[in-house]
C-alpha cells in the first residue's frame, strides 16, 4: 500500500529553520506530484505546496513563497520541506500526499499521519 510517513517536526523559535521529510514506501513516488499541507487547531487545511513529477514545477502557497522549499528525491522515494524563517502562523499539523491543483488550490490524498511543527519563542 502506497504509504508516506513524515518526520522531522518539531518546536522552533521564530525566525528558525525546519526540515520535514516525507517517505513513501509501498510504491514509488516518480509518477505522481507530491505536495505538503498543514491544518491548524481551529483552521482549515491550507495547502502549502505541490511539486510535480518531475520536480521542475513547484507551486506554493502564497503565504509561504520565499521562506519554504520543496524539493524530491525519486530515488530514495522522499519529499522534502526546508522551512526557513518560521513564523508563528506555520504553526500545524503537516501532512504530504499526492497531489494536484484544485479549484480553490491544492488538494490532496494518500497522506499519512503527519508531523507537528509548533513555532513559538
Amino acid at each position: 500500500q502506497w504509504q508516506p510517513v513524515e518526520s522531522g517536526g518539531g518546536l522552533v523559535q521564530p525566525g528558525g529553520s525546519l526540515r520535514l521529510s516525507c517517505t513513501v514506501s509501498g510504491g514509488t513516488i516518480d509518477a505522481y506530484a507530491i505536495g505538503w499541507f498543514r491544518q491548524a487547531p481551529g483552521k482549515e487545511r491550507e495547502g502549502v505546496v505541490c511539486i510535480n513529477s518531475s520536480g521542475g514545477s513547484v507551486g506554493y502557497t502564497d503565504s509561504v513563497k520565499g521562506r519554504f522549499t520543496a524539493s524530491r528525491d525519486d530515488r530514495k522515494n522522499k519529499v522534502y520541506l526546508q522551512m526557513n524563517n518560521v513564523k508563528a502562523d506555520d504553526t500545524g499539523a503537516y501532512n504530504c500526499g499526492r497531489c494536484w491543483a484544485g479549484i480553490k488550490g491544492y488538494e490532496y490524498d494518500q497522506w499519512g499521519q503527519g508531523t507537528q511543527v509548533t513555532v513559538s519563542s
